[in-house]
């Protein structure tokens, strides 16, 4: 009770000595004014009196009777006060008196056992804000980040304070380097005088205490000019700008050469060539570095005007443009002092594509201080086009974002260009576009104030889509587009082009050569159109790998770089016709089945279909004879959302050239289904007998469950035949359970073999003739996935698609509209990766 109530009358002045000593343990008291300091202590003096006054009236010292009275209250039947209790009626009746002392003598009994009473701490109906709360998570927050030695410090602000640190130091003192160095804050005190080095920029912080002007500062760090403070000031700061000297002097002072740490700007390079990537798109690797790591960076492409050509359309006098500006990538997370990346980007419709450039790569860093590269003289990388109506096409549209003085040149030539469509154009839709384009132009440069700059752009953009499909075409057959890579890389061995240009229709081959073998994937399907294994056309059946025309193109592109164009055709023509061979095996196909694998899996797929129509006429043939009707009077005419019965292939169990097949035709009753049944036990024998040799946990899975579906089927065999159809439905039942059993088995099986075969095939064994592959020879599975020798990218450049990946999960990770879990996610990716 003395708790109680020392809590209820004093909880005001605990809360508000809290927080009061919170920003004293904090230090406040360091950075504030000393007047706001006294203010403080005077609001927490009066608040602290006037608490102390409301707990001293309202606290009072529990009584004995109290004490009781709580103790009784917390007990059942409140055995305390029962005991002063005496008896009101049947007095002097033996009986009476009796029960009157067995009811004391239980009181008693419970009194002498009662146990304390629990006190009750709640303040929740005294303090409903929470005040107390408050000032305890002010208080905590203090003594973990501040100190309890930090409120010796305010002695130091009395006016007397001089003799109450007598004992320990009379001044303190900071270096705080700036927040980008990453480097601690130094306490001066513990730093011994002599040499200190320090970063430039850093803020020096001293506090002078006891009797002004007993302590001076001096310092030649700042190079502060102007109105400056008293050397006696209590408090001073200041930034280091340049070496220098600080000196404390008086009593218990030191001094301090001090020297400033230069924050060296930072660095960035061209770590290599410019390389062109695809379709005109640049690759450039550069590399920066900084002492205390790079903030951002550009790139800044302007045009060399001086090294340009100035024939033709670039005669004239070139508009104006600002250079392309563009970002420099710079990594998310880790070390950003060293950095090695690459620029990357497709500005082949930029009017600078394919012309001379100078890039400048400039980065930032913390302190804002900026670092250049030297100007790197190259050629911006384009699109090449070689068709000889898109090649003119794209060069007028050059000249046309050269200058708009060229419109009525670019008109003129593009006129004379297509005046005979028939011959240039493949149809007639690309001669349209064009035609729309250059009346367009014609109008708007012959208007009054010339074709205008937006006008200019959306003429040009025209142009370059017009280009595109002149030179990829409309071409749905992927053969054509690949014939035509092929004449391409034909003519650049004849015309000796250069190693871009080589790459460049290198890149494009390959590209025109995955669309194709795509196409073959898609068309062949093994089940239906009878294709076993890619065929070359050669009677060794030789199965083509994407690897080794892979490899085959790659040593045609290394002998076209070393000039060895003989024996570059010749592996070029060797390529032509293997891909020719591959077009011809595809489009003559039989029509026979797949490997035994897929024809066993057939089979059994047809056999389980059968067994689950018969188990459905036997069931319908009960219920007709639960319902008074002649069983099997509608077999044959077929249920909605069932089979018809009677409607047996060829070569399938139920048919008329199999034993029991003519029971489907029209015979009725129990005896035609036991036939049918044993029909179907008959087929599974064969197929069991037809089974391709396996290994494995599931091949013996697979077999052990076709024998079950035989047992279960003779088992239905002859209930049918005792015309049991209960117990025939319940035979017919485990068959379907069993040859589903053995269906997933075998398919595991199979998969596991054809696994095994590609495995050898790797290693070097002879590839097998396994079913289910595209033309070169993968698994059928899906690309990527277990099993399969397709690349999980489809052909695309890992590095590029790798960037593509981070840049999109950056993007997500910006987004603060994203839901908190999956930003903390994508945020977990990028300290990974």
């Amino acid at each position: 009770m003395v708790a109680e109530r020392l809590l209820r009358a004093f909880w005001p002045l605990w809360t508000v000595l809290a927080l009061a000593l919170a920003p004293l343990i904090a230090g406040w008291q360091d950075r504030l004014p000393v007047e706001a300091f006294w203010g403080w202590a005077v609001l927490a003096i009066l608040g602290a009196l006037a608490g102390l006054g409301w707990g001293l009236w309202r606290f009072r010292w529990p009584s004995r009777a109290e004490a009781l009275d709580r103790l009784d209250r917390s007990l059942p039947g409140r055995p305390v006060s029962a005991l002063s209790d005496a008896q009101a009626t049947g007095r002097g009746d033996a009986g009476s008196e009796a029960l009157w002392a067995a009811h004391l003598e239980r009181m008693r009994a419970r009194s002498e056992n009662a146990p304390p009473a629990r006190p009750n701490l709640r303040l929740a109906a005294r303090d409903p804000f929470g005040l107390r709360y408050i000032a305890l998570l002010f208080l905590v927050t203090a003594l973990l980040f501040g100190s309890v030695w930090r409120l010796g410090s305010v002695t130091a602000l009395a006016p007397d304070g001089g003799g109450a640190l007598a004992q320990g130091p009379v001044w303190e003192g900071w270096v705080e380097p700036p927040a980008h160095t990453d480097r601690p804050v130094l306490y001066l005190p513990d730093q011994p005088p002599g040499p200190l080095a320090v970063p430039e920029g850093s803020t020096i912080t001293v506090r002078l205490y006891g009797k002004v002007g007993a302590l001076t500062l001096s310092e030649t760090v700042s190079g502060r000019t102007g109105e400056l403070p008293a050397a006696s000031e209590p408090r001073q700061s200041f930034t280091v700008n340049h070496d220098g000297q600080i000196a404390i002097d008086g009593p218990g002072g030191a001094a301090w050469q001090v020297e400033a740490i230069p924050d060296a700007p930072p660095e960035v390079s061209v770590a290599g060539p410019l390389e062109t990537v695809g379709l005109g798109q640049a690759a450039l690797p550069f590399r920066a570095g900084d002492d205390h790591g790079v903030v951002s960076g550009t790139a800044s492409i302007a045009l060399d005007a001086e090294a340009v050509e100035r024939r033709h359309g670039l005669s004239t006098a070139p508009d104006p443009r600002e250079p392309l500006t563009v970002d420099l990538p710079v990594p998310f997370t880790g070390d950003r002092r060293e950095i090695e990346e690459v620029l990357s980007g497709d500005f082949s419709q930029h009017p600078f594509a394919n012309m001379p450039v100078r890039i400048t790569l400039e980065v930032t860093d913390a302190a804002g201080q900026s670092g250049a590269s030297q100007p790197y003289p190259t050629v911006l990388p384009g699109r090449r086009f070689f068709q000889p109506v898109a090649r003119a096409v794209a060069e007028q549209r050059r000249d046309l974002l050269w200058s708009r003085d060229n419109a009525g040149r670019v008109v003129d030539l593009l006129r004379a260009v297509s005046h005979r469509p028939e011959a240039v154009f493949p149809d007639r839709a690309t001669y349209l576009r064009l035609r729309v384009a250059l009346r367009r132009l014609d109008r708007l440069h012959r208007a009054p104030g010339g074709l205008a700059p937006e006008a200019q752009e959306e003429i040009a953009q025209a142009l370059w889509e017009l280009a595109v499909q002149l030179e990829d075409g409309t071409l749905a057959d992927a053969r054509e587009r690949l014939r035509r890579a092929q004449e391409r890389l034909a003519q650049a061995m004849r015309d000796g082009a250069s190693a871009d240009e080589i790459a460049e229709l290198m890149d494009e081959l390959r590209a025109a050569t995955d669309d194709y073998l795509s196409m073959l994937a898609q068309d062949a399907q093994p089940a239906e159109d009878g294709l076993d294994e890619p065929q070359t056309g050669q009677n060794d059946s030789m199965q083509v790998t994407q690897d080794e025309l892979q490899a085959l193109m790659d040593r045609i592109q290394e002998l076209m770089e070393e000039g060895r164009m003989a024996e570059a055709a010749e592996l070029m023509e060797q390529l032509n016709r293997m891909m020719e061979n591959l077009q011809v095996a595809q489009g003559e196909g039989g029509a026979g089945p797949g490997t035994p694998g897929q024809r066993s899996m057939q089979e059994l797929q047809d056999t389980l279909r059968d067994q689950q129509e018969l188990s459905d006429e036997a069931f319908r043939d009960l219920q007709d004879r639960f319902n008074g009707r002649d069983p099997g009077q509608n077999r044959g005419q077929g249920q909605p959302g069932q089979g018809q019965a009677g409607q047996g292939q060829p070569g399938q169990p139920g048919s008329q050239d199999e034993p029991g097949g003519g029971a489907r035709d029209g015979q009725d009753g129990a005896g035609s289904l036991a036939d049918r049944q044993q029909a179907l036990r008959d087929e599974l024998a064969r197929q069991r007998g037809a089974l391709p040799r396996l290994d494995g946990e599931a091949a013996e899975r697979a077999g052990e469950a076709l024998d079950r579906a035989g047992r279960a089927m003779d088992e239905a065999e002859e209930a049918l035949r005792r015309d049991d159809l209960a117990g025939a439905i319940d035979r017919q039942a485990e068959a379907t359970e069993a040859l589903r059993g053995a269906a997933r088995e075998l398919g595991q099986a199979l998969a596991r073999n054809e696994g095994n075969e590609a495995q050898g095939t790797r290693e070097g064994a002879q590839p097998g003739a396994g079913g289910g592959r595209d033309p070169l020879g993968r698994d059928s599975a899906e690309q990527g996935g277990p099993g399969s020798e397709g690349e999980m990218i489809d052909g695309t450049d890992p590095t590029r698609r790798a960037e593509e990946l981070l840049g999109e999960i950056r993007r997500r990770a910006a987004e603060r509209e994203r839901p908190q879990a999956e930003r903390d996610y994508l945020e977990r990716l990028l300290d990974l990766f």
